[in-house]
């Protein structure tokens, strides 16, 4: 984890590898018409890239005197930003188990995924998917051409296992899934969604109840790659496809992937290449 503040002493964390690298503020073009939250663009390595306060996108009040401040240039479902913050600290590394779900009593509109605690505080992990999705939303329309080959492709009325710790991201893959015939049975986190598989293969053959399992990877208590490892030791389980859908990209993810055993990966968010590898698979 990248730790960070924004105004205040509360600490702030990102994955690190979704981070490409951390600069000092630069002077920033103030384009007409963009978002609030969008304080400007700037101009770095050849590339145009907007730069999002992090304070204001979470409805707190803006950074102030951003010639002090720092950029984390990073890169989420396919393009480049980045956020404006206060400060950055540093990179710690910590284990899936110690990430944990925000506290219940935290609300349905908070901007967490996930808590941890660092040197007896609480740092939040952001929900970046639901900050950009409210920036710029994503489209989750799937196109007609594979909507209507779907009619033709009755999967079964088996619905998919959908493990997501950003609850932005679990209807855009229910919505693009729904589209094309698919139920899709919910889940926040790798531990929830293995704990379900299990109840199910109580009752019968896993694969009468569950056509596929899509997961995110980044989830607090048992991230995708632990998930899907457990499915292929499981005897009950072993059988299922299993696609690992995120917001992470790069190499390094494909020998993951391999050596952990999933099917298939796809980087999010795009509607017809998820609606496509799930009719593929059914």
């Amino acid at each position: 984890l990248l730790l960070f503040r924004l105004n205040g002493r509360q600490r702030f964390g990102i994955n690190v590898f979704k981070v490409r690298e951390v600069l000092q503020c630069p002077p920033l073009t103030v384009m007409p018409k963009l978002n609030s939250c969008i304080r400007g663009v700037a101009h770095i390595r050849g590339q145009t890239i907007s730069v999002i306060d992090l304070s204001m996108a979470m409805g707190k009040r803006p950074i102030q005197d951003i010639s002090k401040c720092f950029i984390i240039i990073s890169e989420y479902n396919r393009s480049v930003q980045g956020f404006l913050v206060h400060s950055v600290e540093r990179i710690i590394n910590m284990n899936w188990e110690s990430i944990l779900p925000p506290p219940k009593g935290a609300g349905r509109i908070n901007y967490m995924t996930a808590v941890t605690e660092v040197d007896g505080e609480l740092v939040e992990i952001l929900d970046v998917e639901r900050i950009l999705n409210e920036i710029s939303p994503v489209s989750t329309e799937v196109s007609t051409e594979l909507v209507e080959a779907s009619v033709e492709r009755n999967p079964h009325g088996r619905p998919v296992l959908v493990a997501d710790d950003s609850s932005v991201a679990r209807k855009q893959v229910q919505r693009a899934l729904e589209a094309i015939g698919v139920q899709c049975v919910l889940a926040k986190d790798g531990r929830e969604a293995l704990n379900m598989l299990l109840e199910m293969a109580k009752q019968g053959p896993i694969l009468d109840q569950i056509a596929l399992v899509i997961s995110d990877i980044e989830m607090p208590e048992m991230d995708g790659y632990t998930f899907t490892a457990e499915i292929r030791n499981n005897p009950n389980l072993k059988d299922l496809h299993v696609i690992l859908h995120t917001s992470l990209s790069g190499v390094f993810n494909q020998a993951m992937v391999q050596k952990v055993g999933a099917n298939n990966f796809i980087a999010k968010f795009q509607p017809d290449e998820l609606a496509k590898a799930v009719q593929g698979a059914l």
